[in-house]
């Protein structure tokens, strides 16, 4: 993508919500194809549309060979090293720009450490976890 097509601002916000979601890439695709352009329903509807096609079209490819490819060592070791390679990724756009835009004080990081505890050890439902951050963040960090 271009730079400049969506601000910061919007990037992080729908991030942050997406990541409330069940499958968050496929809810923050529908999200940048709703806002980029002024793509509407039209827009996020094409852009969940060319993120799962991908994927389907390999599943009708491989479907067929699925037990064989199961037992084959190199399509083992082929898929464990794509699921390292997701991590990474992740990280890093954890790191850049969520992390370096967001964790800027020790109040921030604070939060992010109540959030994470609250979500790990409490069980807290994601939803309602990113609801309370939202207004926390937005009358505590103002």
């Amino acid at each position: 993508m271009a730079r400049g097509v969506l601000s910061e601002d919007a990037f992080l916000a729908g991030y942050g919500a997406a990541q409330a979601l069940p499958g968050p890439l496929f809810a923050f695709s529908a999200y940048l194809g709703a806002i980029i352009g002024h793509g509407g329903i039209g827009g996020a509807l094409l852009a969940l549309a060319a993120i799962y096609l991908p994927a389907v079209l390999v599943l009708f490819a491989a479907l067929p060979q699925w037990e064989r490819l199961r037992r084959l060592r190199s399509a083992q070791h082929l898929l464990a090293g794509a699921d390292a390679a997701v991590v990474g990724l992740l990280a890093a756009a954890f790191y850049s720009p969520i992390w370096t835009t967001t964790i800027t004080g020790p109040k921030r990081l604070g939060l992010l450490l109540v959030a994470f505890a609250s979500l790990r050890y409490g069980r807290v439902p994601p939803w309602i976890l990113v609801a309370a951050c939202a207004v926390v963040g937005a009358v505590w960090l103002g």
